[in-house]
């Protein structure tokens, strides 16, 4: 294997984290913002990209860094490292609530798409890059589905779903369309479109844009009841506008019934 070879466990039910057990010179590699405790003797340390090419030269470095910036991520990721002679473990916790996957590369032939915004962490030696579409429609219309992750080696990768988990398995031919946010990551064989949803009233008063993602079989799809963009949409919507005032929550009394709930700061 070129990829360090990790031991894992998966604790919680709605809030996850995922604890990763480390032999001595074992390493892990994980966005910025994700780590959440470790053992005495794991060694920090920040590097360009994702550590799976660090023999090439430094353009080489430069550039495998840069193309993160396409995905909106940080031009560094931290690799966690066992520097001692026991076993150690580090934790890394998924950013809302949701459920973290465990993707082996092995058995999906040594690579995995997945959102831009889904992948927690995984084994020193997997690389993570951008799949770009090669559609013209896709590209336009794709919203968070145009720029997508690249999982790539023969190690374990964590990525994140937010809300209930879905896994489906598409035989060939099989058709499965669904809202481009709620896409988390999908097969390499998997064939993925945008369509327009059609119809006047759908457009314009359906309320859940023009366009869905078309999954074509066959392969492996995970979906996320609950896309990030969904969930910060909604506490937008919800927040106080302009001078302090709040959405209500649905009741006939309106700001009588905030000063009544007992929830008011003064």
């Amino acid at each position: 294997m070129t990829s360090h070879e990790i031991d894992y466990e998966i604790f919680g039910e709605e809030m996850q984290y995922v604890e990763i057990e480390l032999d001595p010179q074992e390493a892990v590699v994980a966005e910025a913002g994700t780590f959440m405790m470790m053992d005495d003797g794991i060694r920090m340390q920040t590097i360009f990209g994702d550590g799976s090419n660090q023999s090439q030269g430094v353009m080489g470095k430069l550039f495998s860094a840069g193309k993160r910036l396409l995905t909106g991520e940080s031009l560094f990721m931290t690799v966690f490292l066992n520097a001692e002679y026991g076993k150690k473990k580090v934790s890394f916790a998924s950013p809302y609530p949701g459920k973290i996957v465990p993707i082996d590369l092995t058995k999906y032939r040594g690579r995995f798409i997945c959102q831009k915004d889904a992948f927690l962490c995984a084994a020193k030696g997997v690389n993570v890059g951008i799949e770009f579409s090669r559609k013209l429609g896709r590209g336009f219309f794709g919203g968070e589905g145009f720029i997508m992750q690249k999982l790539e080696g023969d190690g374990m990768a964590f990525v994140h779903a937010g809300g209930t988990l879905a896994r489906k398995e598409l035989l060939p031919g099989d058709v499965l369309k669904v809202d481009t946010g709620c896409i988390v990551g999908f097969t390499q064989d998997v064939d993925y479109n945008i369509e327009f949803i059609g119809g006047i009233r759908n457009s314009i008063f359906g309320g859940e844009g023009l366009f869905f993602a078309t999954l074509r079989g066959p392969g492996v799809v995970y979906l996320q009841s609950l896309p990030f963009s969904r969930l910060a949409g909604r506490v937008l919507a919800a927040a106080p506008q302009g001078g302090g005032k709040q959405k209500g929550e649905g009741s006939i009394l309106g700001g009588l019934g905030n000063l009544l709930d007992g929830d008011n700061g003064f």
